[in-house]
């Protein structure tokens, strides 16, 4: 499945590019799985993409390495909410995603909330508006 997500992000980047859209103006976001599939689609294609807002995701597998990933985000801003616990998404993945973002120069912005659960809260909002979108 995520190998299908992955050429299915390849196509639309593409596609977006092909009408003459900046990388810069291109954001991706997701909540639980789609946050997984927007991060590993970012990661392995990194680039200096506008933003990055996901909510209860991190890399996929079941472990990762960080060789499987390679470039340079250039500063993309990234903002990445989770809970601790969630249970679908455990917080050393998340931790372990921020790593590796920061690795390839992404301007991560990691923020755990105790006891969340699987969902998304309106600081999470906020906080992705702020960073991302910079909204203020």
């Amino acid at each position: 499945m995520a190998v299908l997500g992955i050429r299915t992000g390849d196509a639309l980047v593409n596609d977006v590019l092909g009408k003459g859209v900046p990388v810069e103006n291109i954001y991706f976001t997701g909540f639980s799985q789609g946050a997984c599939l927007a991060l590993e689609f970012v990661t392995r294609n990194a680039d200096k993409y506008g933003g990055v807002a996901v909510f209860s995701g991190g890399l996929i597998g079941d472990k990762i390495s960080a060789e499987n990933y390679k470039g340079d985000f250039k500063g993309t801003p990234i903002f990445i909410g989770t809970s601790d616990p969630d249970p679908h998404i455990p917080v050393e993945r998340v931790h372990a995603t921020t790593n590796i973002l920061r690795k390839m120069n992404a301007a991560v912005t990691e923020k755990v909330y105790s006891n969340m659960g699987h969902t998304i809260n309106q600081d999470e909002i906020e906080n992705a508006n702020r960073v991302v979108f910079n909204v203020p």
